[in-house]
């Protein structure tokens, strides 16, 4: 049985391809993971989500721990299960959601105190809590629990959440060691915060390393800093962290986004803007976003985005997607995220393409500069 193992096939500059290989399978690196926050990757159904080229996608352990619960998802045999996707899951620790989402917010050494977004009744989620509702999930890439906190804070916020978000980080590995079976056989991801200060990250860096994880991730960026402060962030924030092990991006991002990421070293993506822009009518393509709702749209025959080989675009003119989601359609929502999954695992591919060929500053520049082309 292998539990974790991350190999790096080839470089080119920073940029890294390869695969981790677990127990429910592989996954090719630079990946993308769709969303599927509660148990489901929106408007799609597992199969086509895995026939768009994904290899893992992402839950979350706020949004499932509150409903349907985690211990009712045990019982029924398990998150893969429950929702019938049967390859890897990472599950978010649930910190994120509990400063955005919810309502009289109460942070403590002993973790984060809240009232529900759904119901208004309170919970606590800790380090140990955090780490319980993802093993009872049967999470296979386990994310440790940390306090975000804007990337453009004060920076005496940004070190006193990055030093409490490292002892949690020694919390989390102690619990996830306890799990017996489930910590045989998944994998736990330590979270380098530090908002926009790179002293700040090198030790939040250093204090990850200390206690030893098994991937990366970098934390509390695509909270409304901006294209350049991330990529300047990013400019230093990977390299601090172990070169053999995987480097997560959370929350990106925009295929823009991604593309500079990746050439910053990152190996790992989720972000909910595919799926969230389809439900709304914006597909993506390789000359940029495109609102289906604009009525020049109403009687155009070729497809969402011409060459583009996923089920929408092979079956289905812009017109009638169109037609689909100015009228509401639920086909509508479900053809434009199909589409959008698509043209981000075609990105990812290209880009693995480009890195194992070195080549990839010549592929990112053709690619930013026709993507961008409208802007």
């Amino acid at each position: 049985m292998t539990r974790f193992l991350f190999n790096i096939a080839a470089m080119d500059g920073k940029a890294r391809t390869g695969a981790i290989a677990m127990e429910r399978g592989e996954i090719r690196t630079p990946a993308f993971m769709p969303v599927g926050t509660a148990a489901t990757v929106k408007a799609m159904k597992p199969q086509d989500v895995r026939s768009s080229g994904a290899d893992i996608i992402l839950g979350n352990t706020y949004h499932l721990m509150l409903r349907p619960g985690a211990e009712r998802v045990a019982r029924l045999g398990g998150l893969h299960r429950f929702m019938g996707w049967e390859r890897p899951i990472l599950t978010d620790s649930g910190g994120y959601q509990v400063m955005s989402l919810s309502e009289l917010t109460k942070v403590s050494e002993e973790g984060v105190s809240f009232a529900s977004h759904l119901d208004g009744t309170r919970h606590m989620l800790s380090p140990e809590r955090s780490i319980e509702v993802q093993r009872l999930l049967g999470s296979d890439i386990v994310m440790a629990f940390d306090q975000l906190v804007p990337a453009t804070a004060a920076r005496e916020e940004a070190a006193a959440a990055m030093e409490r978000s490292m002892r949690w980080a020694k919390c989390s590995r102690v619990e996830f060691d306890r799990g017996g079976q489930h910590a045989a056989r998944a994998a736990l991801f330590g979270i380098q915060q530090g908002g926009l200060d790179e002293r700040l990250r090198k030790a939040s860096a250093d204090a990850l390393i200390d206690v030893g994880f098994d991937g990366y991730a970098v934390g509390g960026l695509a909270v409304g800093e901006g294209h350049e402060a991330m990529c300047a962030c990013l400019d230093y924030a990977p390299a601090q962290l172990p070169e053999d092990k995987p480097r997560y991006l959370m929350g990106v991002g925009k295929p823009d986004d991604i593309v500079e990421a990746v050439r910053r070293g990152i190996d790992m993506f989720d972000c909910v803007l595919p799926t969230r822009s389809g439900r709304t009518g914006q597909a993506f393509t390789a000359d940029g976003p495109l609102n289906i709702r604009n009525a020049r749209f109403a009687d155009e025959q070729e497809p969402l985005e011409p060459g583009c080989p996923c089920p929408t675009c092979t079956k289905f003119e812009r017109a009638y997607v169109h037609h689909l989601v100015r009228s509401g359609e639920i086909l509508g929502a479900m053809l434009m995220t199909e589409h959008n999954l698509w043209f981000y695992q075609r990105l990812m591919q290209g880009l693995r393409d480009a890195i194992a060929a070195h080549r990839l500053d010549e592929h990112a520049s053709q690619f930013l500069s026709r993507y961008r082309r409208l802007a």
